[in-house]
């Protein structure tokens, strides 16, 4: 088992170019099969603890997410893109924290068990 993780960034480039300043590692992709790629290859290479991927990239490789999410590392996160957020992050939260706990205990209507 490795003792040193990485962590990764894969997106179009100006959404995640700032990573590189903090030390991530990052993959521009231009493409959907280009992430599902590269998102595979990190996954089969074992360094990498944490993916962040865009969320507009998260919609169509949703599959493939889910297929990698199901084993315990990587972590892939959704973060927003340079347009601003989807909601596809919170979404993917409010189904995780819904399946662990047995409720929708972050649905935003007031009032409901």
């Amino acid at each position: 088992m490795n003792s040193t993780y990485k962590i990764a960034a894969i997106g179009d480039r100006d959404s995640i170019a700032g990573f590189k300043a903090v030390g991530i590692k990052i993959f521009p992709v231009t493409s959907t099969e280009a992430a599902r790629h590269q998102l595979k290859t990190l996954r089969d290479e074992s360094e990498y603890a944490i993916v962040f991927i865009t969320e507009p990239l998260i919609e169509e490789i949703e599959e493939t997410i889910d297929e990698i999410n199901s084993k315990i590392l990587p972590a892939v996160i959704p973060i927003p893109d340079n347009r601003g957020s989807t909601g596809v992050a919170m979404e993917r939260m409010r189904k995780t924290v819904e399946k662990a706990v047995g409720a929708d205990i972050l649905s935003e209507e007031k009032g409901e068990l």
